[in-house]
């Protein structure tokens, strides 16, 4: 089993929902390399188990994420132009990921999320967020530029909006994020951790074996042309009607029962 520095990881709902917390409220959860390190461990152990209804991602105290460590700028500054690319390539690769990731990544916004700690938000499927939490791409204050985000952020927020908030930095709260699409969610702190299970509930209502395939199709489907996505679709639903999932849904509706997956 693996061990972490600066991550927990725990297991809930009949260890059905995966828990990932940032454990360094001390630096608002500030990524650092072992950090880094820590969750791409994680979502690596995850990834082959097939029973996972989803992942929850949150910070530790009162902050979601900070973005880059104060100290691993400082070293970034020593580096070469060599070392800082094969630094950032172990950024991109981590976002990648958590985007790629087979099952739903829930994003737990308890307090404010700077620079790539916004990146952690775009890469999650579900993002639910506290009222008071602020938002900010902030690397154009430090001279950089929110980069290895950049695909992901664009994506979810449009080029109109991250051409405004890249070059500001400027901070903006929870409900212009769920305005511009970032978040799905926003409620007041301490109705935070409900709203969060009103998601994980409807997650562990539907088949793993069927969120998976609906993940993929979501992310894949709008960049294929038309020939193609037909025969991915079609393929796609023929294979979950003959699956164990499939003829155990279709059972459970034509009994008026619930499917096995879903615990009573």
């Amino acid at each position: 089993m693996a061990t972490y520095r600066h991550i927990a990881v725990t297991r809930s709902h009949n260890d059905r929902i995966a828990h990932i917390t940032l454990c360094r409220p001390q630096v608002h959860n500030a990524f650092n390399v072992q950090v880094i390190e820590d969750l791409s461990t994680a979502f690596s152990a995850l990834r082959p188990d097939e029973k996972l209804h989803g992942v929850v991602i949150t910070g530790e105290g009162p902050s979601f994420s900070a973005g880059g460590d104060i100290t691993m700028m400082k070293d970034y500054a020593t580096y070469s132009e060599e070392q800082n690319l094969n630094d950032a390539l172990r950024l991109a690769d981590l976002f990648n990921a958590i985007d790629t990731f087979p099952t739903p990544v829930v994003a737990r916004i308890n307090g404010t999320a700077m620079g790539g700690g916004v990146g952690l938000v775009a890469v999650c499927d579900i993002a639910v967020a506290a009222e008071s939490a602020r938002f900010a791409f902030s690397e154009v204050k430090l001279g950089i530029a929110p980069a290895t985000i950049a695909p992901y952020v664009i994506r979810k927020i449009g080029i109109t909006n991250a051409r405004a908030l890249f070059v500001t930095g400027e901070r903006f709260s929870a409900r212009r994020a769920y305005d511009i699409g970032l978040v799905h969610t926003i409620v007041p702190l301490e109705q935070l951790d409900d709203a969060l299970q009103k998601v994980l509930d409807e997650l562990l209502s539907g088949s793993p074996q069927a969120i998976r395939a609906c993940k993929k199709m979501a992310m894949s489907v709008g960049q294929m042309d038309y020939e193609h996505a037909r025969r991915y679709t079609a393929e796609t639903v023929a294979r979950l009607r003959v699956s164990d999932d499939g003829q155990e849904g279709l059972r459970a509706f034509l009994e008026k029962r619930k499917p096995r997956w879903v615990l009573s």
